[in-house]
């Protein structure tokens, strides 16, 4: 059990360090203050139909994925299994 946790706790460490980086590599979503004035941009345009093909939507996917993964391991992690 030993040998599990230690490769669980690396698998981890991994997800952590790829998470942050993916993270700190997205563009800000730039509503701002022209958000409060009542100034939109149109829903139905060109960039918004096609972004998930786009960095950004990869980028958002994979970060989606990681955050799962984190939750999951961290869930088995602390289960007390392990502390035997």
């Amino acid at each position: 059990m030993a040998i599990l946790k230690t490769v669980l706790m690396v698998v981890f460490i991994l997800i952590c360090v790829a998470l942050t980086v993916i993270i700190l590599s997205q563009e800000g979503k730039n509503a701002g203050l022209g958000s409060l004035s009542g100034q939109q941009v149109a829903a139905d345009s060109y960039w918004s139909r096609n972004k998930g093909r786009t960095r950004e939507g990869l980028l958002i996917r994979v970060t989606t994925i990681l955050v799962v993964l984190f939750f999951i391991l961290s869930a088995v992690l602390n289960l007390g299994v392990f502390n035997k």
